[in-house]
């Protein structure tokens, strides 16, 4: 898939405006001493997972996929089930005293 190089930047908003200039959302990865503005960048992008100093750790519990043309739906986690399952509401009138 599609790779962005390590790339100097000037701002952080430049580094957001980059990494979502793209068709594609399924992973991100930030490598910071500063885990505040991490975390903070990492809301900012959109990307079904964004991994801080780390990349490509996985777990059976978490959902995952991706944003825009990276997928539909999650796999893993609870969220799976949503792909194949359908919510019905029904109503029932109750009758008064």
């Amino acid at each position: 898939g599609p790779v962005m190089s390590i790339m100097k930047f000037s701002s952080d908003d430049e580094v957001v405006k980059r990494a979502n200039a793209t068709m594609f959302g399924l992973g991100a990865g930030i490598m910071s001493n500063n885990i505040g503005r991490a975390i903070g960048l990492a809301h900012q992008i959109r990307a079904g997972s964004v991994w801080i100093n780390s990349y490509d750790d996985f777990s059976v519990q978490a959902p995952f996929g991706g944003y825009k043309a990276s997928g539909h739906g999650r796999e893993k986690g609870k969220e799976m089930m949503d792909n194949y399952l359908e919510t019905k509401c029904v109503f029932v009138p109750l009758q008064g005293p």
